[in-house]
């Protein structure tokens, strides 16, 4: 039996290479667990097709010809929400650094497992599926920051906050435990719901979080570092011995 439920097995993925043989065998691994596949040869074409039919997820080359795989996401994260995992030949860690603040979700560098392309999409699904999913979890506040669980809504000083479903996820587990150290691997395998990855993934969500509920991103009160450790959530005003743990 495979390890996607009903609803995931008929989730359409729209997969984004300009190597017709990458493409093939990526589609042929989704398609035996049970995916629906459409495929593109360069950025121009996935957009169209994406404007057809709107994909579930779309796996994504970050090096396409015409139009490149960082501005493919920005396009589509401008029409609509879809996860998007970024496929990368390149070994600089600032390209998959890019690739995530531009909205990707998660990447995968080339040459990679086929199998593990799966349980990456199957991951992602299935997390995007429970988010859209109304849960009885009350509000949680800190000073005039306000996340709704159960609508998937944050504001703050009562103007709604424009998160990602990983940046919403990541706000949420931090007010849930006020005042707790959180190491990054604890993150990943609690917000992103993997035991293995790249580190990276979580810097950059913290980053870009803090850029938006931070009043001063670059001396952050309310996501603190904890060096050595990780991250702690500090309501603001608990902090009465003026210790900075930047």
């Amino acid at each position: 039996m495979s390890e996607h439920d009903a609803p995931e097995r008929t989730a359409r993925v729209l997969v984004v290479d300009d190597d017709p043989t990458v493409a093939e065998v990526v589609a042929q691994y989704l398609e035996r667990d049970g995916f629906a596949v459409e495929r593109a040869g360069d950025g121009h074409e996935a957009l169209r097709r994406a404007g057809e039919r709107w994909p579930d997820l779309v796996v994504l080359d970050l090096m396409l010809p015409g139009l490149d795989g960082l501005e493919v996401c920005r396009r589509l994260r401008e029409s609509g929400p879809v996860p998007v995992i970024m496929l990368t030949a390149r070994g600089d860690e600032e390209d998959r650094i890019t690739g995530l603040e531009v909205g990707a979700d998660d990447y995968v560098t080339k040459p990679f497992s086929p199998r593990e392309l799966v349980l990456r999409v199957g991951s992602v699904l299935r997390r995007t599926r429970r988010a859209a999913q109304p849960v009885g979890r009350p509000a949680l506040r800190a000073g005039d920051l306000v996340v709704e669980p159960a609508t998937r809504r944050a504001t703050r000083a009562g103007r709604e906050l424009a998160l990602t479903l990983r940046e919403f996820d990541l706000l949420a587990h931090f007010m849930e435990q006020p005042g707790a150290a959180h190491t990054r691997e604890d993150l990943m395998r609690r917000v992103w719901g993997w035991d293995f990855g790249d580190l990276s993934t979580v810097t950059v969500h913290v980053r870009r979080l803090r850029a938006k509920i931070e009043d001063d991103p670059a001396r952050p009160r309310l996501i603190r570092t904890v060096w050595g450790v990780g991250y702690r959530f500090e309501p603001e005003g608990l902090h009465p011995t003026g210790e900075d743990v930047r």
